[in-house]
């Protein structure tokens, strides 16, 4: 009688379990694709340049012509929804996890799709994704995933891609380790170690350099001074590319200190620099504004402060920590557009006096930017309102605006196949 009791336990078990995670799934996903071929060349082996636009919430890639600025399709980033739930679900330690991304760095939102790139041929679209602790390969022409990687540890962050678009490099975030994958089949070709929480990765323009940062533990509610030793090991580190051997490494609040920034976070967010590498422009946790860093003197050479508009907004309600985030810099090395996340506005910025202007009223929450091929524009996505902006960096005006998805973050430039 025990032993039938036990049985119809562990059934009603499984049985809870499994009507759990069909309610959170739903219906199964599909491949949740289509495009337009439109007036583009569809001779074989050629390509449509477009933007990718990543739904952080929804799970969704907007793709938008890089020329008209139309939205031309959509991607789905989790064709395999059901089959990645029913594990982490059946798994109590993923589980815990999962859930934990969802309250502690989503808004209470899972996070689905954190950043892409496309394969040089337009044949493969490369997506990170938190939620899934991995890192998939989705075929533009059919939606389906090629190849997948786990990532160690529960949680995948941002990537960046070699200018040959043969590699990508990934942070896993509670692994405390960037993976280097090949770009057609994923495998790993290696891997650095890291601080806590892995983020930003930068390679240099001749592909010989990674460099990266880790931001520490976003996600305590402990941020007064007193307990910063609770937000972890914050590093930025210059990888040789190669090798995957850690050329240079430092904590950041020993530069702060020693340019007489001892009140800022030493936790590197997003980054941009001059077109030679020398100059890189750090956003820091909590600062409105960025810091100039010079890579050959070794220190922080200038501070540019950006208006706080929220003065009276508890730090502890920044998300993720980030006043800012999102930063680039034009073509010609002048020009910096800067996110002003929880200030709501874009700020363009001169490099050489740091006087800037700031565009209002297009949008909320501002959470990343990045520049197009040309270097006369900068895109902002707008996550609080579910759109995307062009702006010229020339004019400080905003040129086209796009509706996308829920909550849009990472914004890349690539190619599809040009009669997808």
């Amino acid at each position: 009688m025990a032993t039938s009791n036990g049985n119809n336990l562990r059934k009603q078990i499984t049985a809870l379990v499994a009507g759990a995670v069909l309610s959170v799934m739903g219906t199964p996903a599909t491949a949740g694709w289509f495009g337009s071929s439109g007036n583009s060349d569809t001779s074989p082996g050629k390509t449509r340049d477009v933007i990718f636009v990543g739904n952080n919430w929804e799970g969704m890639i907007d793709v938008v012509d890089a020329s008209s600025y139309d939205r031309i399709g959509r991607i789905n980033g989790i064709p395999d929804k059901r089959q990645r739930l029913t594990e982490i679900y059946l798994n109590p330690v993923r589980f815990a996890f999962f859930e934990g991304i969802r309250y502690l760095i989503g808004e209470g939102h899972d996070q689905y799709v954190d950043d892409m790139y496309s394969s040089p041929d337009g044949r493969l679209l490369i997506v990170s994704r938190p939620s899934f602790a991995d890192v998939v390969a989705i075929e533009t022409a059919t939606g389906d995933i090629a190849w997948r990687f786990e990532v160690a540890g529960y949680r995948s962050d941002h990537m960046a891609i070699s200018p040959d678009g043969q590699q990508v490099a990934v942070s896993a975030s509670t692994g405390n380790v960037v993976h280097i994958l090949d770009v057609k089949t994923g495998t790993e070709l290696g891997s650095f170690p890291t601080g806590n929480s892995p983020h930003e990765n930068v390679y240099s323009k001749d592909g010989s350099k990674i460099y990266h940062a880790s931001i520490g533990h976003v996600f305590t509610p402990l941020d007064n001074d007193l307990m910063d030793f609770t937000k972890g090991e914050r590093v930025f580190q210059i990888v040789d590319a190669d090798s995957l051997e850690i050329l240079e490494k430092f904590d950041f609040a020993e530069k702060l200190s020693a340019a007489g920034y001892d009140d800022l976070s030493p936790a590197i967010r997003p980054m941009a620099h001059t077109p030679d590498e020398r100059f890189f422009y750090f956003q820091l946790s909590f600062l409105h504004g960025f810091v100039e860093y010079d890579m050959e003197g070794g220190k922080i050479t200038r501070l540019a402060r950006l208006p706080n508009l929220v003065p009276d907004l508890p730090e502890e309600l920044y998300v993720n920590d980030s006043a800012h985030h999102g930063i680039a810099m034009n073509g010609a090395g002048d020009t910096l557009c800067v996110a002003g996340t929880m200030s709501d506005y874009v700020a363009i910025v001169d490099r050489e006096t740091f006087s800037y202007q700031l565009l209002e009223g297009l949008g909320e929450k501002p959470y990343w930017v990045t520049s197009d091929a040309s270097g006369k524009h900068c895109y902002i996505s707008w996550s609080g309102t579910d759109q995307m902006s062009v702006i010229s960096y020339k004019t400080a005006t905003e040129v086209a605006r796009i509706d996308v998805g829920d909550h849009p973050q990472r914004i890349r430039e690539g190619r599809v196949p040009s009669d997808w």
